[in-house]
């Protein structure tokens, strides 16, 4: 009986069951696996690594830079943000018309912490078995005791995982001499403990059910992979109908196929699914029911992939297009976004500009054959270290520029304004609206140069 069955048969709601998923060994639940301890390694490590005597990954809110090993970003460059955040939806929505729920079962944050929160109850409460039974034994000093140092470990882990994602906005080290000394601002004892009792709850408690009921993606993946895409399927036509049987006995001359029912796809399943009922929203591609089924039939000299990869039309035996348009589309796009994002930032100039004219005079007459524009210059250096930048101007006859000084300094992250009149001979422009280029270069490094267009108001005729 599925799920939505079980829910009507017994009233609009039904108390949840935990779900104790078994532990499977095979290749799918090895990258499984291997992805929770790299995910979490980086997340654990990253604010650790030092680049440049500073911390190597670390978002200053309070002065407004982003640090990303060599790279400093500043709120200008909002575009960057802008254009991870489409990478991210076009990664998702590729992956999702190749194989369905990747993202999910192997890399999702609810996942990988889901799965360090249950190998800790492993070590702490046994398999599943011994978990079910520690369910339903009475309270004594044993159920305790394990029960407490699952805790323990829950909350210490909690812990940790909300001071290193503090972490990632105040300096690590800093960080760490404030909780030992017991001096951590309200801000970052909230965050701290916030963070952590997000992920005690999310990881420890609700588990699936944030995938099958608080994940907006379970809600809307279907509209993004069609009868080609890739997903877990149970071969019916090989496996119905099901039934226990000897390894020796013949099961075609039984009429059976050769699904045993023994349900440990079942119980594999971290959602509590059986794939057998076919594809379910709540399946999260992790790909257990096919380790734990190819097991059983490795035991009863069955061929494997009685529940494999396929796609909707391989199952009914039409021909299967994995590589299609949408796909094609999808990666070629990524690709190129990738490949322009990367290209924008060895061509990023640690130099911002911006020229505003002063609306209070449009022009003044400095004498009968000169004109004059004044002009606020705001400078943002973006480099990590101080520069001197000189003011040029071109792109009218005998144009000059003055400033209060020749060089403009400006500190490393820091920005400057600057007032600067520009002057033009009376007969070189006429009325409004005459382009002209401010250049602003660094004097000790040329390469760091930006070229700025604005407009020369004269008067007309």
């Amino acid at each position: 009986m599925s799920k939505p069955e079980a829910a009507t048969d017994a009233g609009m709601y039904v108390s949840r069951e935990k779900i104790h998923p078994r532990e499977v060994k095979g290749p799918f639940q090895t990258l499984r696996n291997l992805a929770v301890v790299v995910l979490l390694g980086i997340f654990y490590g990253l604010p650790w690594l030092q680049w440049d005597g500073r911390q190597a990954v670390l978002f200053d809110l309070p002065v407004r830079q982003f640090h990303i090993f060599g790279l400093t970003f500043w709120p200008q460059d909002f575009l960057y943000l802008a254009l991870l955040l489409i990478i991210a939806a076009l990664t998702l929505f590729f992956f999702t018309a190749l194989a369905g729920r990747l993202w999910c079962g192997y890399a999702c944050p609810q996942t990988v912490w889901t799965e360090a929160f249950i190998w800790m109850e492993r070590w702490t409460e046994g398999n599943r078995q011994q978990r079910l039974k520690l369910d339903k034994s009475p309270w004594t000093r044993q159920k305790l005791l394990r029960r407490g140092s699952k805790h323990a470990l829950w909350v210490a882990f909690a812990l940790y995982t909300g001071f290193t994602f503090v972490g990632y906005f105040t300096p690590i080290t800093q960080l760490a001499g404030n909780v030992l000394t017991l001096n951590l601002g309200f801000w970052e004892a909230f965050w701290l403990l916030f963070y952590g009792f997000a992920t005690w709850g999310n990881a420890g408690f609700l588990r699936e059910q944030v995938c099958i009921y608080m994940c907006p993606y379970a809600r809307f993946q279907s509209a993004m992979f069609d009868r080609n895409s890739l997903i877990i399927s149970y071969d019916t036509q090989r496996g119905e109908p099901r039934g226990g049987r000897s390894r020796n006995v013949d099961h075609r001359e039984r009429g059976l196929g050769d699904c045993i029912d023994c349900n440990l796809c079942v119980q594999a399943c971290p959602t509590g699914i059986d794939i057998r009922q076919g594809l379910q929203y709540e399946c999260i591609a992790c790909a257990a029911c096919i380790d734990a089924c190819n097991g059983v039939m490795d035991k009863m000299n069955y061929p494997r992939g009685l529940i494999r990869y396929s796609t909707e039309n391989a199952m009914e035996g039409k021909p299967a297009r994995v590589l299609r348009p949408r796909v094609l589309i999808y990666g070629t796009l990524l690709l190129a976004l990738i490949a322009g994002v990367l290209f924008s930032l060895t061509q990023r100039m640690p130099l911002a500009v911006e020229v505003l004219a002063d609306r209070n005079v449009v022009y003044r007459e400095v004498d009968w054959n000169t004109i004059e524009n004044v002009y606020t210059v705001r400078i943002l250096n973006k480099d990590r270290v101080a520069h001197s930048y000189v003011l040029t101007v071109e792109g009218l006859p005998g144009i000059t520029v003055h400033t209060h000084s020749e060089r403009i300094r400006v500190g490393a992250g820091d920005t400057d304004t600057a007032v600067v009149r520009v002057q033009v001979p009376r007969d070189a422009v006429s009325g409004p609206g005459n382009p002209f280029r401010l250049i602003m270069q660094s004097e000790d490094n040329p390469d760091i140069r930006t070229v700025n267009t604005a407009r020369f108001n004269g008067p007309r005729g």
